[in-house]
């Protein structure tokens, strides 16, 4: 696939392992540019133009997004942002070497980023193709600074993205590096081969609530390494694909009291559906912080970020001898330009998608900010609860409880669960997760000539919706089941956001009756799904 910044032949790289011939790619197609740069996920379906989530590299107005959990289509405002800053660069480039230009935008962002978050100019950001690059740059980092590989405890592996049992251990987690190099999928990746520890959150019994003893499973795994002479990467959770948190804050506060220093904390806030006190309280406690913007800010994806504490950054310059796997996960311009020493090792190769990405989901993030926090509070909650009452009284949709033991006020606006995940039931008794799967994809299609009915059945079954990708669920003796999840995002606080109280209202409204909307298309699939289980699996499994 395109990297969007093509390695260059050895007659094209500059004597300090540069290139200068690197201007040309920044005349590609932006639609081209915005899926480059990145793994096998982002790769267009030949015929229909989507990605593996569903989503277009250009704006599509017309699909009703609440898919946050996943992925979004990319806005219109967000599209225009990266298509000025791709001609502010190519601009700037006729004056300066390519590299640098770009390492100075990349700069700006940083500084942007860390504005909108309220985060101190001490706080590093390391940027990536992805969430799950992140956790590579994450595990690489912890190593350096601990001085060994350590043993990687993932809270939540039922409930995060199917690459971090992969990059828990060093391991490749596809078969393509968004450097364009190809790897085997889970082979170590060279100096970063390391064990882990999977703590699930998931009460086996039920298979749809949190597990009880969370806590002390985190305790135990980290009490067993530290007695093995290990060194600890604890990974927690904030939040699951389900919108769980896990550990609880006092878990935390006991491991600091018990353990000071020997065991090193990576937030996964990937989701980014956390209030901007808790990030910084995270960032405080020297915890480093895995963030997307293509999640809860609804800015394409992929584009992750490593958010570092101060205390690790004055440690980074002074890491010795460089796990070689890691050259392969990223180039100068991701790391920092404070940490000059680090940056010299590594090949100037700008990832031109991952930058435009990032372009636009700052684009979001701005603009959600920009919203009084008072809207974007009372927005969420009222999102939340009107998706929570509509679910509750449908009989063919059973809601998932959200985890909210841990709610407090550094939630801010985030105090009510904004992933709103739910079964699908026939006869009072969940569905396959063949059969949600088949929904999912259905929901995402114009149905209108699949689906018979009356003309008010055939409207509905033509709106194309994205909703959260199916969550597997595992119960002790059952078959798989699946819940799928209605997600409320940056994007619909801020289209609903009007300075008329009256207008804002009606906004509000207006995302709830389309909420409404999708779960009639999902009675109606479910209908098909009745009729002939078989016949709609397979159609829908072609799509």
């Amino acid at each position: 696939m395109s990297t969007g910044a093509s390695r260059p032949s050895a007659s094209e790289r500059a004597p300090d392992g540069g290139s200068r011939y690197l201007l040309r790619d920044l005349f590609t197609p932006l639609d081209t540019l915005l899926v480059s740069g990145g793994d096998p996920r982002l790769v267009l379906d030949p015929r229909d133009r989507v990605n593996a989530y569903g989503c277009a590299a250009s704006p599509e107005p017309e699909i009703w997004n609440f898919a946050s959990s996943t992925a979004s289509t990319i806005s219109q405002a967000a599209y225009d942002r990266a298509a000025l800053a791709r001609e502010e660069l190519m601009h700037r480039c006729l004056f300066d070497e390519v590299e640098i230009a770009f390492d100075a935008r990349c700069e700006g962002m940083r500084e942007e980023l860390r504005g909108h978050l309220q985060l101190s100019p001490r706080v590093d950001v390391v940027f990536s193709p992805s969430g799950t690059d992140s956790q590579l740059h994450a595990l690489f980092l912890a190593s350096a600074v601990l001085g060994a590989p350590p043993v990687t405890i993932v809270v939540g592996t039922d409930q995060t993205g199917s690459g971090t049992v992969h990059t828990a251990r060093g391991h490749h987690f596809s078969s393509m590096t968004a450097s364009g190099v190809a790897v085997r999928k889970d082979a170590a990746v060279a100096g970063l081969s390391a064990d882990s520890i999977a703590v699930p959150l998931m009460d086996a019994a039920s298979g749809i609530a949190m597990r009880a003893d969370t806590d002390a499973a985190v305790m135990r795994a980290i009490e067993t390494s530290l007695a093995q002479g290990r060194c600890v990467l604890l990974h927690i959770m904030d939040s699951s694909k389900l919108g769980w948190r896990a550990p609880s804050a006092a878990c935390l506060d006991e491991i600091a009291r018990r353990w000071p220093r020997k065991v090193q904390v990576v937030v996964d806030a990937c989701q980014a559906r956390l209030g901007r006190r808790r990030l910084r309280c995270y960032l405080d406690r020297g915890y480093m912080v895995l963030m997307t913007g293509s999640k809860f800010f609804g800015g394409p994806a992929f584009s992750g970020a490593l958010l570092v504490p101060k205390g690790l950054s004055r440690s980074i310059d002074r890491i010795g001898a460089i796990a070689p796997g890691i050259f392969d996960y990223a180039g100068r311009g991701d790391w920092p330009t404070a940490w000059t020493v680090l940056r010299s090792r590594f090949e100037r190769r700008p990832n031109f998608g991952q930058w435009l990405r990032w372009e636009a989901a700052l684009a979001e993030i701005g603009r959600y900010y920009a919203v009084p926090g008072a809207f974007r509070a009372r927005a969420l909650a009222e999102l939340a609860a009107g998706i929570d009452s509509m679910i509750a009284l449908s009989p063919s949709l059973r809601s998932i409880p959200a985890a909210t033991e841990n709610i407090g006020a550094d939630d801010e606006e985030f105090a009510r669960a904004t992933i709103l995940p739910f079964m699908l039931l026939r006869d009072g008794k969940p569905v396959s997760f063949a059969e949600t799967s088949a929904v999912h994809r259905a929901l995402a299609r114009d149905m209108n000539e699949e689906l018979s009915g009356s003309a008010a059945d055939r409207q509905v079954a033509a709106q194309r919706c994205l909703v959260g990708q199916p969550v597997r669920l595992e119960r002790q003796g059952e078959a798989p089941q699946a819940a799928l999840r209605l997600c409320v995002g940056a994007r619909l606080v801020t289209e609903a956001w009007s300075a008329d109280p009256a207008q804002a209202q009606r906004n509000l409204q207006h995302v709830l009756d389309r909420i409404a909307h999708v779960l009639v298309k999902i009675e109606l699939l479910l209908d098909r799904v009745t009729a002939a289980p078989g016949k709609f699996v397979l159609e829908a499994q072609r799509c």
